[in-house]
This record gives structure tokens, sequence and C-alpha cells, in this order.
């Protein structure tokens, strides 16, 4: 396996902010996006119970309209790919069975050996439907999907913007997401930069010190 330096790594990291303005007249290349479209089926979640859908807008009249409810940012109409990132909505039992039988399915691994975690998960899931948190933890995992794009995104020079501001109701709408059983959670706008248009392209990034934010045992 091949790795980047440590170097090459936070030189990434430096070079990525969330873009204000893309280029519209840049393209992901077909195999880039196929690679992070593989990056974000490889996300992590709880249990790896995976409680999303990622709806992958390309469409100028989609984008259009998609605009219109959110507070009219330029970034989704002129970046290349718009990714919408939806969580599950009140999740079931059976959406564990179904991940189950995927794991028996990829794993060749007898059912009978899954009950302990079986019963682990549906443990989790009553709890927190009791709790009235079901869908605050699926909406959480959403964004450790979030995170993997835009770092897979920063390595392979890709720019991107991930975003809240926008109208969920409206998104659900327009894309049929709340057709589907879900509820959209976050957005992220994929492409390059616009460097003569986004004011924010050449500006340092800004973080507080290391001591500010780490505590150490």
């Amino acid at each position: 396996m091949t790795t980047l330096s440590n170097e090459q790594l936070l030189e990434r990291l430096q070079w990525r902010y969330a873009v204000k303005r893309f280029d519209p007249a840049r393209t992901i290349g077909d195999e880039d996006w196929s690679t992070l479209e593989e990056a974000l089926l490889l996300s992590p979640s709880s249990y790896g119970l995976q409680p999303w859908k990622f709806y992958v807008v390309k469409n100028p009249d989609v984008k259009k309209r998609l605009r219109s409810h959110s507070y009219d940012q330029p970034q989704i109409e002129e970046c290349s790919h718009l990714v919408v990132i939806a969580a599950l909505k009140d999740a079931q039992p059976d959406d564990i069975e179904r991940y189950l039988d995927r794991i028996v399915e990829v794993r060749n691994t007898p059912r009978k050996e899954l009950e302990v975690l079986r019963g682990m998960m549906h443990g989790s899931q009553k709890q927190a439907r009791e709790q009235g948190a079901l869908n605050d933890w699926s909406a959480r995992q959403c964004f450790i999907a979030l995170g993997f794009l835009l770092s897979s995104a920063a390595i392979l020079g890709i720019d991107a913007c991930p975003m809240e501001g926008f109208v969920p109701n409206e998104y659900d709408r327009i894309l049929g997401i709340q057709d589907d059983g879900y509820f959209s959670v976050v957005a992220c706008a994929l492409g390059y930069r616009d460097q003569n248009e986004d004011w924010l392209s050449n500006l340092e990034k800004v973080r507080y010190e290391p001591d500010d934010v780490f505590t150490r045992f």
C-alpha cells in the first residue's frame, strides 16, 4: 500500500478550504468521481449500519431549483457535483436485519454467529427510539461520511464546500428524499475553485493553537 508522507497529508489538508466560488467550466472527471463515490461507500458508521443515502446532483436545472432554497449560494449551481447526504428516518428493526443479511452475503458468516451483535444492535436501537434520539443518531452518522468525503476530495486535489445552509424540507421534496424514507442533513458541493472570484481562496486558514483545543492525559 502506498501512503502519503506526513508532510504530503498536511499539505493537502492545508490546501483545502470551504470554497465559496467554483469554476463552472471545470468538471470532475469520471475516474475521480468514481473514487469519491467509493470513498463515501467506505465511510464508517456506528455498528456499520450505514443509515444514509447519497443524492448526487449534476443536472443544471435541478441545481438551479436547489439554489433557490439555499439562500442563493452560488456554489450550488457552479459546482461540478453536489452531494446531498440524507439520514434514514425512523430506523426499524428490519434495517438491522437487512444489514446482518449483508454481512452473511459478503463474509459468508453463519447467521447464528451474529446473534450477539444482533442483540446489541437491536438493544441500542430500542434505547435510542425510547429516548427520541433515533433520528439524531442517524443524522450524526452523515457527518462522518461528510468528513470522509472532504478529506478524500482534498487528497485528490478536488475542492469542496460543506453546506448546511439550505431548507431541508424543500431539498427533500425536490430530490424525492422524503419519499425514500430519508431526510436531508448536509450537502457538499465539489469541483474546482475559481481563484479570481473567490475572496477566500488566498486567505490564511484560521485555527486555534493546539493547546487551546487539545487536552492530553
